[in-house]
């Protein structure tokens, strides 16, 4: 690790971890039933000695990214750096059950203590490590029982493999309700987040209105801050929507907050990427953006926005275009 980069403590455990994550979702290559080639596996160990370069201490995986490829490819760093996992933290996510195996089956979401157990030695075995730092859940399963997962993370937690528990897309109180079983504590909620998925924003600035912007995430934001639970936004940079990414006739939101990005980025002399980072961390609850770009100097320009400062009025400009219309 070359740069160094800002670090914040990851809700209420010990983990100082950098405010900027790489969330390794593509890192597997494709999403069918090949096996990672050659070309996959190098690419992945260049992605991600170039996160590490900038600085970048936390991982994020999920056991269904290219189905388990993405994890897998991840470990090839281990032969590099063999003492490189003391030095990161690695979170990974389950709960998601895609219909590859039957195609009969939808996609579902399972948080049964069984498959809980079950995604997590896949994951280790994957990632060639004995331990995971988080585990996130990563959809809200309609079909939960909270005895059953408390079940789940006790044993991991006990038997070392889990070191601390988080959520992801949940709400409040789908939070609060899964927390009343618990004995760990929910350190992270990991959610879509940014310019212009502003939806834990919009909630908030609507209440009373007339306006079908409600998202009714029930004052999630608020309640992670009350609970010091971290929000870690993922898709902050828009899947490259306001950075260059060619769309047949954008919205004409996306236009106006595309060309308000680059001019910010050209007064202040950093990417637009910078911009879109900058953005999220301005925000006070202390956001963590989670990168999931396989472009290596796309990578480099998200890490910039480590040391921008946008003030407010600034915020408020980008946050009203991406909203597309003004306040109330």
């Amino acid at each position: 690790m070359n740069r160094i980069m800002n670090t914040q403590q990851l809700g209420v455990s010990d983990l100082k971890v950098t405010r900027i994550a790489y969330g390794s979702m593509p890192l597997g290559g494709s999403w069918d039933g090949a096996p990672a080639g050659v070309e996959t596996r190098e690419n992945a160990v260049k992605i991600i000695r170039t996160a590490l370069d900038e600085g970048i201490n936390f991982y994020d995986h999920a056991d269904i990214y290219c189905r388990g490829k993405s994890e897998e490819v991840f470990s090839g760093i281990w032969q590099e750096a063999p003492s490189l996992r003391e030095k990161i933290f690695l979170q990974s996510k389950c709960g998601i059950r895609p219909g590859w195996d039957d195609p009969s089956m939808p996609t579902r979401f399972d948080f049964s203590y069984e498959h809980i157990m079950r995604s997590v030695e896949g994951s280790l075995k994957r990632l060639k490590t004995d331990y995971l730092d988080v585990l996130l859940l990563h959809r809200p399963d309609p079909l939960v029982e909270p005895e059953e997962v408390a079940r789940a993370f006790d044993e991991l937690h006990q038997s070392g493999k889990v070191r601390w528990f988080g959520v992801s897309n949940e709400t409040a109180a789908e939070i609060e309700y899964l927390s009343h079983y618990l004995r760990q504590p929910i350190i992270a909620n990991q959610v879509e987040f940014n310019v212009i998925h502003t939806h834990m924003l919009d909630e908030g600035i609507v209440f009373n209105q007339n306006n079908p912007r409600l998202s009714r995430n029930h004052g999630t934001i608020e309640y992670c801050r009350l609970h010091n639970i971290t929000l870690q936004a993922w898709g902050p940079l828009a899947r490259g929507l306001l950075t260059g990414r060619a769309v047949d006739k954008p919205a004409e939101h996306i236009s106006k907050t595309s060309t308000l990005v680059a001019q910010m980025a050209k007064e202040k002399g950093v990417t637009g990427e910078a911009i879109l980072i900058a953005w999220i961390m301005r925000h006070p609850a202390k956001i963590q953006a989670i990168i999931g770009t396989t472009n290596t100097a796309r990578i480099s320009a998200a890490c910039q926005g480590d040391g921008i400062e946008l003030s407010r009025d600034e915020w408020y400009k980008l946050f009203v275009a991406g909203r597309g219309e003004n306040m109330p």
